[in-house]
């Protein structure tokens, strides 16, 4: 197989690089699998702190592969399953990984390339990048959760455009609305995203896991059940070391060391 996720390291910031661009680093199952595994191995390494995931060459990622889907549709419904079950595995282990993760788009962001954008925490894009969610042109609907993200992030006669009328979004746009969080010059997409991870990898990591886990349960609580969550997970970070730390720094006006 030609596709392949590439892991390097920057300092506490662990990269992840979907290689495939031939096709536009389309995604497979052993991609699926690649990035769970990673992603595993990222939770436990305490020298890893963040996570960005890009893509090779000109484009971020263009979803799937329409010939693998044409060959699949020779199949079972069932091999299908198998293949969409690791797809949506890998989307919500980047969704529940305690650290945060980043997509840095240059160029593509289509389909399931869209949704795994939309799985990331933050998403940094050049200037000149492009998102769309072109399945209703091959006679397809959504897969990778791409749909719930755009039905929670976008109005909905936008989120209709874009699924529905398969009409792509620029960086600009999307910025606007406030799904992509940092805008870069073309070809800064990487290092802008380096930049903020840096920012990220000087806070405490237990109160970004925090965070993260507060957020994604926000939509889904009533304000009685989150007020529940944010004091436990207060209390928890209060009495956790990196709390002493932050407070005795700030009132000794000293740079935090969080470990």
């Amino acid at each position: 197989m030609s596709d392949r996720l590439l892991s390097s390291q920057v300092d506490q910031t662990m990269i992840l690089t979907i290689s495939n661009p031939d096709f536009r680093n389309a995604l497979g199952p052993n991609l699926y699998a690649a990035g769970i595994e990673a992603l595993n191995a990222a939770e436990t390494n305490p020298d890893i702190r963040s996570v960005i995931i890009t893509g090779e060459g000109a484009h971020f990622c263009g979803g799937g592969n329409l010939n693998r889907l044409l060959e699949n549709r020779a199949q079972s419904a069932a091999a299908q399953e198998e293949s969409i079950d690791g797809l949506h595995t890998w989307m919500e282990s980047i969704r529940t990984f305690p650290k945060p993760v980043i997509a840095a788009v240059e160029g593509a962001a289509a389909g399931a390339g869209l949704s795994l954008a939309l799985s990331c925490d933050f998403i940094v894009a050049a200037d000149n990048a492009n998102f769309v969610m072109a399945y209703s042109n091959v006679g397809l609907s959504p897969d990778g959760g791409g749909s719930w993200a755009i039905a929670r992030h976008l109005p909905r006669a936008t989120a209709m455009n874009m699924l529905m009328a398969a009409q792509p979004m620029r960086t600009g746009a999307l910025h606007a609305l406030g799904v992509v969080s940092h805008a870069a010059p073309p070809g800064q997409a990487l290092q802008t995203a380096l930049d903020l991870a840096a920012n990220l990898n000087t806070r405490a990591p237990n109160v970004l896991a925090s965070l993260k886990e507060l957020v994604n349960e926000a939509a889904d609580n009533s304000l009685s059940t989150h007020l529940q969550a944010e004091k436990k997970h207060f209390i928890k970070n209060l009495y956790h070391p990196n709390g002493g730390e932050g407070i005795s720094a700030f009132l000794e006006k000293r740079r935090a060391t969080y470990k």
